[in-house]
């Protein structure tokens, strides 16, 4: 028979032992771990209000068009720049079929700030919202211009001190170009240290400035003159998107021009129905990939859509689950979007492209 002071320390042991590890498993849990979660966020629609105005109004003497019906554009609730996911939240969400845990580095790259990220994706917002009013009013007819132009200089390179941010710039070499793209090829022309000569309007001005390329950084091949490009537009009249800051991303695009066009032109887009969506939209209508795919398609099912738009380059993503009671149709520009919501508003069984 064993001593009882002999079983009193093993038991007491035992104790510790069970008790520290019950501490570390606590501590395990409320660690914080490298990864952030994606959650279903709230969908808005486009066709309505935003914090308690039209979250589209147009310019005086524009000619508008009754809507039905809604088209929503859907959100995804990410953790923080700043927050940390506890163990416990990371490992749950495994589990949860709407929620995705994934690397911090994938959503805020290079310790990325919240600051930072605010910014980033608030000029996200800012560009959406130009592009999808140009695809929308060029698909519903209008013309829209574009005028390259200066969006930051770098510091220390071959333009700073003689471009400026918002110089529009109209020529190189005396050559007319149109767009970031004509600009980029006519300066990649040249090779390094041979002078461009760009022609730029500032304030009203045109003037000429000569500017000596230097070597890319990562290929002293490629000629630079350190500037940013980006498009002014000029619209035929005046739109206002009214969605505020608290929105931020690309990915609502699509449907803000889908709004726009529907508003525009005769006839409902959504036959009556409750239609989601999402997409980064260019200017020319080409429909781009977003993240969140998931979360997108269960924000939309639980805020009633049967509709829901899926750029065709996510269908992959958005069929490999369950389709939260979606019918997913395939798009790859607006033109693609408009064509499938005019049938299905005539027939809710008419054959559109789809994801499955």
């Amino acid at each position: 028979m064993s001593d009882p002071s002999t079983l009193s320390r093993r038991y007491s042991t035992m104790v510790v032992a069970a008790l520290a590890l019950i501490a570390l498993t606590c501590v395990a849990f409320l660690v914080p771990v490298p990864y952030v979660t994606m959650r279903p966020g709230p969908a808005f629609n486009t066709l309505g209000d935003f914090d308690g105005k039209p979250m589209f109004t147009f310019g005086k003497d524009v000619k508008t068009y009754p809507t039905s019906g809604s088209l929503d554009f859907t959100t995804v609730s990410v953790t923080r720049a700043d927050s940390h996911v506890p163990l416990a939240d990371a490992i749950s969400g495994f589990f949860n079929s709407d929620v995705a845990v994934v690397p911090k580095s994938l959503i805020y790259p290079d310790d990325q700030s919240a600051t930072q990220s605010t910014a980033e994706s608030a000029a996200q917002l800012t560009g959406s919202k130009d592009s999808s009013r140009v695809a929308a009013l060029r698909a519903a007819g209008y013309k829209v211009t574009g005028t390259t132009t200066i969006g930051g200089v770098v510091k220390g390179g071959a333009a700073a001190g003689k471009l400026r941010a918002a110089d529009l710039v109209t020529a190189v070499d005396g050559t007319k170009v149109l767009t970031p793209a004509d600009t980029i090829k006519a300066v990649g022309a040249h090779k390094p240290g041979d002078t461009v000569r760009l022609t730029i309007r500032r304030k009203g001005v045109t003037q000429d400035i000569p500017l000596v390329t230097r070597p890319d950084a990562k290929d002293p091949s490629l000629p630079r003159v350190g500037v940013t490009l980006g498009t002014t537009y000029r619209y035929p009249f005046k739109i206002d998107n009214n969605v505020g800051r608290e929105i931020g991303g690309p990915s609502a695009g699509t449907m803000f021009a889908l709004a726009i066009y529907d508003k525009l032109t005769p006839g409902e887009l959504t036959g009556g129905r409750k239609v989601a969506g999402t997409g980064e939209m260019a200017d020319d209508g080409t429909v781009g990939p977003i993240g969140g795919i998931r979360q997108k398609m269960a924000g939309a099912s639980k805020a009633g859509a049967k509709i829901f738009l899926v750029p065709a380059t996510n269908c992959s993503e958005a069929t490999d689950g369950d389709d939260d009671g979606l019918m997913l149709v395939k798009i790859s520009t607006l033109k693609d979007a408009i064509s499938s919501l005019e049938k299905l508003a005539k027939d809710a069984k008419a054959t559109v492209p789809s994801c499955s």
